[in-house]
């Protein structure tokens, strides 16, 4: 049994305490702005863990917010992501074809100690800005996501 056990890697992931606590500050953020949003969080694995769409955010956008959190998942944010692929033309060519692939903005990894945990990806309001704003309010619950903007 120990052979089996020690060809195990051990991770961590988002608990849906604080998926939730992150989607509750994202639209605190969104109303603030007076934007509507979709907010999604997903676990490392890319499965749903919270989720809220704001009444007025349209509901195409719920499919995007979380399309941009599994792309987060990458480790990148989604819009420095884009700005990576667009230098190499198969890359630029191939990725965004990928299914649940959305290169840009409004898409952030959530780390712990440098381990990807989670993503977050937002959609709906007016402006990708809007979308990076909120994700931005949600990740200051997280002691090392930080978004770049």
């Amino acid at each position: 049994m120990s052979k089996v056990v020690s060809n195990v890697v051990k991770k961590h992931s988002i608990s849906a305490e604080l998926a939730q606590k992150m989607v509750d500050q994202a639209v605190a953020k969104a109303r603030e702005l007076g934007v509507s949003e979709n907010v999604a969080i997903l676990d490392d694995g890319g499965n749903l863990k919270a989720f809220s769409r704001m009444d007025g955010a349209p509901i195409l956008c719920i499919e995007i917010a979380q399309n941009k959190a599994y792309t987060a998942l990458f480790g990148v944010p989604t819009h420095d992501l884009f700005n990576f692929i667009q230098a190499d033309p198969s890359l630029l060519a191939g990725m965004p074809a990928l299914p649940r692939m959305a290169a840009w903005g409004g898409g952030f990894p959530i780390k712990v100690d440098g381990e990807i945990v989670g993503a977050i990806g937002l959609s709906g309001a007016p402006t990708v800005q809007n979308d990076i704003d909120c994700a931005g309010a949600a990740l200051a619950l997280v002691s090392d996501a930080v978004p770049t903007k």
